[in-house]
C-alpha cells in the first residue's frame, strides 16, 4: 500500500484577516514532492485557515492514490490534537471543516502528527504565497511558486510539481512551551505583552469579576491607569498589533492603549476571564461562608467548578492554550499587546514555566500591570517580565 505524507499550514494576516493556506503531499518513501496545493481564501481566521490547508492536503492525497495510507504533519496543536480525537472541537465553525476532513480517507488509514514551525517550511511558504497573490488581488499560480526551492538544503527535489488549488473549506495554528532560549538561530520570537486591565469599581474590593457577571467598567482610577500604561508603551515603542478580551474592562483599557500608539484594536474570545459562576460579584469571604465545600474543592483541584455551572482552571488552560498557540503562529517576529485578565495572564506565564495548577495561586497581579513572554520557533518560552506597575508609580 502506498504511503504520502502531508504537510499543511495556513495562516491569516489578522486573525481574522486576509487568509490563505498551503498544503504538500510526498513520497513517504522518496521524500519527493508530488503535489502542492495553495489557494488565497479571503478574510478568515487562522484556524479557519489551517484546517483549508488539511482538507486541501488529504484531497491532494487522494486524487493520487485513493487507496493509499497518510501520514499528516502539521504546526498546529489545535488541528493535530482535535483531528486526533484528544480534544473536543467544540466552535461551530470548525466542526463541519473536522468532519469533512474525516471523510477524505477512512479514519484508519490517516495519523497526525504535531511538528514544529520550522519544520513546516514548505506549507508555510506556499501559505504565504497565496496570501501575497491575494493582496495583488491574484491567485496563487503554482507556475510562479518558489517554495520548494525554497525548502532548506537536503530535501528531495521534485522532479514535475502539478499542482491542486482546492477551494471552498476552512481553519489554522500552534505551538508548545518548555524552559528558556535566547535561540537567536531561530529568527525573532512571537513576544507576547501581558496587560490586565485598569481598575473597575469590584477591584478595590477584590470581588469576584469573571465573564459571567455584570462586566463592569473602568472606575476613573482605572482609566488613570490605562492612560499610564499607554504612555510606558508609547515610550518603548514595540507593540505592532493589539487585542483585547471582549469584556468591556479590557476592551475600554485597549482602545485607550491603541489611541496612544496609533493602532486598532482586535477582539480575542480566547483572553476571557473565567466565568466564576455563582461567585461572580462575591468576595472570597463571602464565598467561603455561603459555598465552603465548593471553595475547597475548587482550591485544590484545577478540574473543579466554581458554585453554579462556572469555569474550571483546567478549562480555562486549555482554552488559554489553543489562543496562545494560535497567535504565536500567527504573530512571529512580532510583539503584540493582549490586554486581559488576571487568570489568562497567571495561566500563559504558568504554561511557559511549566508550573503546576496551583502556581497560580501563589502570583500576585495586580491591575494595569504588565507582564511578557516571548515564544520562539521551536516550541520554547522565555518569561521576560512579570506584574510591572514602574509605569503607575
Amino acid at each position: 500500500m502506498r504511503e504520502f505524507i502531508v504537510e499543511a499550514d495556513g495562516g491569516s494576516r489578522g486573525n481574522p484577516g486576509p487568509a490563505g493556506y498551503g498544503a504538500v503531499v510526498c513520497d513517504a518513501a522518496t521524500g519527493q514532492t508530488l503535489l502542492e496545493a495553495a489557494e488565497y481564501i479571503g478574510v478568515a481566521t487562522n484556524n479557519v485557515a489551517e484546517y483549508r490547508g488539511l482538507l486541501a492536503g488529504l484531497r491532494a492525497a487522494h486524487t493520487l492514490d485513493p487507496a493509499a495510507t497518510v501520514h499528516v504533519r502539521m504546526d498546529s496543536k489545535l488541528v493535530i490534537e482535535q483531528m486526533s480525537g484528544r480534544w473536543k472541537i467544540k466552535h461551530p465553525s470548525m466542526k463541519p471543516l473536522a468532519t469533512q476532513a474525516r471523510g477524505i480517507f477512512p479514519p484508519d488509514r490517516v495519523t497526525y502528527e504535531w511538528i514544529p514551525r520550522a519544520e513546516n517550511k514548505h506549507a508555510d511558504r506556499l501559505a504565504n504565497e497565496a496570501m501575497d497573490a491575494g493582496a495583488r488581488g491574484e491567485q496563487w499560480s503554482p507556475g510562479d511558486s518558489v517554495a520548494d526551492m525554497d525548502v532548506a538544503a537536503g530535501s528531495s527535489a521534485a522532479a514535475s510539481t502539478p499542482a491542486v488549488v482546492a477551494a471552498g473549506h476552512q481553519d489554522a495554528p500552534g505551538t508548545t512551551t518548555r524552559g528558556w532560549t535566547s535561540a537567536p538561530d531561530l529568527g525573532a520570537p512571537a513576544t507576547l505583552v501581558l496587560l490586565r486591565h485598569g481598575e473597575t469599581p469590584l477591584t478595590p474590593q477584590k470581588r469576584f469579576s469573571g465573564s459571567g457577571g455584570t462586566d463592569p467598567a473602568l472606575s476613573a482610577a482605572g482609566r488613570d491607569q490605562a492612560h499610564r500604561v499607554a504612555d510606558a508603551l508609547a515610550r518603548r515603542g514595540t507593540v505592532q498589533i493589539v487585542l483585547a478580551s471582549p469584556l468591556t474592562r479590557t476592551r475600554e483599557t485597549a482602545e485607550i492603549v491603541a489611541a496612544r500608539l496609533g493602532l486598532d484594536v482586535v477582539v480575542e474570545d480566547g483572553l476571557r476571564e473565567t466565568d466564576f459562576g455563582a461567585w461572580e460579584g462575591l468576595t472570597f469571604g463571602e464565598v467561603r461562608d455561603r459555598y465552603p465545600d465548593d471553595l475547597n474543592a475548587w482550591l485544590a483541584d484545577p478540574a473543579a467548578r466554581p458554585t453554579g455551572g462556572g469555569e474550571s482552571f483546567a478549562e480555562v488552560a486549555a482554552r488559554i492554550a489553543v489562543t496562545k498557540d494560535e497567535l504565536v503562529t500567527a504573530h512571529a517576529g512580532r510583539t503584540v499587546l493582549l490586554v486581559t485578565h488576571v487568570t489568562p495572564i497567571k495561566t500563559l506565564v504558568r504554561l511557559a514555566l511549566g508550573a503546576p495548577p496551583e502556581s497560580l495561586f501563589r502570583m500576585e497581579l495586580s491591575a494595569a500591570s504588565l507582564s511578557a513572554v516571548a515564544y520562539y520557533a521551536d516550541g520554547n518560552a522565555s518569561v521576560r517580565l512579570f506584574n510591572d506597575t514602574s509605569h503607575l508609580r
